[in-house]
């Protein structure tokens, strides 16, 4: 029918009441060329102010794209590696991700190029960097809003945890990324940069058994990556324009 593929974008549109009026009525061909690209025109501008919404949304700590990764750089992700990663088959299949390397190898920046990917399927991300996230938590703690903040999170698809160890946390909010865990099993992904190596991660909990159920959950489904080499930013030229980027272009 000529008229189905119009019929179908206008139902994607929310606008049921249109489709079921248009198979009613008699239209010649340039009416419903001129529709047709009127109908594709609104599409692309919602599907725009989405993905700006899910950006916004994420709060990536930096601006990454897949593209621009150096895989050049000998740092024990190559090609392949790099691709694999890009395909999300990790990220459809409720996976887990770790990023672990010395400090300036590119970790965050991998994160955040990896979480643009996400987001490109139209998926949602949100980015944390755990030294700074018992900043977010006193104050909702205070006002009884915890649940919320976690009922919130768990609906995320691929939550970015930055910086694993870099600071202790806080022994009150250490129970609080079990139940960030709990709530993703089977249903999100986790992706954890980390200068610390995955065997001294158990050390970081006060409470043994927490960092046993705590592990189980996220090193277990994992895909585990360790970076090496020297810090990229030694390369970097010491100019005004870069002396305030808080991770180097990888």
């Amino acid at each position: 029918m000529l008229h189905e593929p119009l019929h179908q974008q206008l139902v994607r549109l929310g606008l049921r009441g249109a489709a079921d009026a248009l198979a009613r009525l008699a239209c010649d061909e340039a009416v419903l060329d001129m529709l047709a690209l009127l109908l594709e025109a609104e599409c692309l501008h919602r599907d725009s102010l989405a993905q700006t919404r899910r950006l916004k949304l994420a709060k990536l700590g930096q601006s990454a794209h897949p593209a621009d990764v150096d895989i050049r750089t000998p740092r024990g992700l190559g090609k392949t590696r790099w691709q694999h990663l890009l395909s999300l088959n990790w990220f459809r299949q409720h996976q887990h991700v770790l990023l672990v390397g010395p400090t300036g190898i590119g970790k965050s920046y991998l994160a955040c190029a990896l979480a643009k990917a996400v987001i490109e399927q139209k998926k949602s991300v949100r980015y944390l960097r755990l030294p700074r996230l018992g900043e977010e938590l006193v104050p909702l703690q205070a006002q009884g809003r915890i649940s919320a903040w976690l009922k919130t999170h768990a609906r995320i698809d691929l939550l970015i945890l930055d910086d694993f160890g870099l600071v202790p946390m806080s022994p009150s909010h250490q129970p609080l990324l079990l139940e960030l865990l709990e709530d993703r099993q089977q249903r999100g992904s986790v992706l954890v940069t980390s200068q610390l190596p995955i065997k001294l991660w158990h050390g970081q909990f006060q409470d043994p058994t927490l960092a046993d159920a705590i592990l189980d959950r996220l090193v277990h489904n994992a895909e585990k990556i360790e970076l090496t080499g020297e810090s990229m930013r030694k390369n970097q030229p010491r100019s005004p324009a870069n002396e305030d980027k808080p991770e180097p272009k990888t």
